[in-house]
Order: structure tokens, then sequence, then C-alpha cells
């Protein structure tokens, strides 16, 4: 699942790819850009943003995307076979000389002038992986809105960018909340650490071909996780089975798991109504 550390990998090898080359073959496949050729065009940088991608190329023009669920971007080399899916899944290509970058089941795409990313871009939150990370923000923006579930407002990209469904669950684990704790519950201690720890997860992983929150080396892939996809699986701290619910983050239900144990506090019951859990300290 594409969040920020995927996002980074992804901006890293169409960096190394091509950058610093002039670009050979220029395919948009969506109506809007489908006479648009950026062939001749040296590639500048590819960077991230949160969970979106910039590519910026010559002439003041940015190609700008992002995963979402099910978007990537493969790189081959010349000659190579493409295996990033069926070809009407394509939405871009862009090649040079000995690479060619492919960009399958992009949601979003667009050719925009690099003086206008802030209008792509400029919504986000301080990013956990980027050069503009200030925690202090991050923080202020979490704390605005105290009555919204946790685990909605790190979801939230104007908040902070990068944490996606996995990283919510995850750290909602570590601070032994539950994701539906209204963010002005959350206590001084938990709510001060939140956003180093986001960060730390993130820039842990970002460099992992597999994402790991626990720590546990040398254990199967069920043991990467703390909670998320381990439902009804027990809990790797206390035995319990993990659950799961859906909860919202302003667009879609996405599926949230929990240890009732490890993470005091309200949770959907039977039925779908949020009650409060046994009351305890968090963590």
């Amino acid at each position: 699942m594409p969040e920020g550390d995927t996002v980074w990998q992804a901006a890293r090898r169409l960096h190394e790819a091509l950058a610093g080359k002039v670009l050979t073959r220029s395919d948009f496949r969506v109506p809007r850009y489908a006479t648009a050729d950026l062939t001749g065009r040296t590639v500048l940088d590819v960077t991230p943003r949160g969970k979106h991608l910039l590519t910026r190329v010559e002439g003041g023009l940015t190609v700008h995307s992002h995963l979402r669920m099910d978007g990537s971007w493969k790189v081959f080399a010349a000659g190579q076979r493409w295996s990033g899916g069926p070809a009407h899944q394509i939405r871009v290509i862009l090649g040079t000389a000995d690479r060619t970058a492919v960009g399958y089941r992009l949601p979003v795409l667009e050719l925009l002038r690099t003086a206008d990313e802030e209008r792509a871009v400029g919504h986000l939150g301080p990013d956990l992986l980027g050069p503009d990370w200030d925690p202090e923000r991050a923080l202020a923006n979490l704390r605005a809105d105290p009555a919204r579930p946790l685990g909605e407002a790190l979801l939230d990209q104007r908040n902070l960018a990068g944490v996606g469904n996995v990283y919510k669950c995850e750290l909602c684990f570590l601070l032994g909340v539950t994701p539906w704790l209204p963010v002005g519950d959350l206590p001084a201690a938990h709510a001060v650490k939140l956003p180093e720890l986001a960060k730390k997860l993130l820039e842990a992983n970002r460099d992992r071909p597999v994402r790991r929150t626990t720590g546990l080396r040398g254990h199967d892939r069920g043991h990467d996780l703390f909670v998320y996809g381990r439902a009804p699986r027990p809990c790797l701290r206390c035995g319990t089975s993990v659950r799961v619910a859906d909860q919202g983050d302003g667009s879609r239900e996405r599926p949230t798991y929990w240890c009732p144990t490890c993470q005091p506090g309200p949770a959907p019951r039977p039925g779908g109504r949020t009650g409060t859990g046994p009351r305890r300290g968090p963590g």
C-alpha cells in the first residue's frame, strides 16, 4: 500500500533512472494530455511530496502523479519486458536512451508548470520525509480539531504528509490508544512524541523492501507489523485477538486494526456503534 515511504522509494528509483537525461519518449495516455510531448527535454529531478510525485523537466514543466491505492511507477532497462500490468492500465511513459519509466493505474496525473506546483501540493502539511518537516506545526495541525478521531486526523494529509492506513494503525498501537480516540483526549506526553514517532517509522522503512514496525527480526512476514492486517490473530504483545473495523478518512472507509487490550478507549461495538473500552492509562 503506497504511503510516504513507498512514494519516497518510487521517487528515488525514478530520479536515478531519469534525472540528468534527455527524454527520447513521451507518451501520455490520458485524454487531457494526449498531445503533450516532452521529448528532447532533460529531466531535472524527481521529488516526493507526501504521497505525491513531482517529476520536473526542462522548460519549467512538472509531471505530477499520485499513486493512491493501486498506482505504481515501474522502471525498465532498454529491451526489458514490461511487467507492471496490462497495456490498457498504462497512463504515461517517459523514456531515455537506456531507461523507461512507465506509470500504471495512476489515478492522478497532470502536466503543470513547475511554478504552479503549489496548486497541487500546497495544501499538504509538513512532509515526514521532506526538508519542510516541522514537528511542532504537525502537532498543532493535529490538535486544531480536538474532537476528531485520531485515526482520521493522521490520515488527513493537511495535518502531516505521508501517513497512510498502515502507519495510522501502527502509530495508534505504539501510542497505546485506539484510532477512535478524540485527538484532544490524547495524553500530552503521548501527543508530543507522536510526530517524531511517525517520522521515525517512515525513515526506518524508506530503505527497506519490506515495511517493518515491530523490530522483530528473524520472524516470518506475519510479525512485521503489530496490528495492521493481523485480525483475528493474537496481538504480538498480549495475545488478545486483534480486531478490525472500518474508519472513515473523509473520503472513504478504511479497514482499521487495533488490540482491545493494549489500546483501551473508544472503539466500534458490534452493530457499528462506537463505544468506550476499559479505561486505563495509554501504553
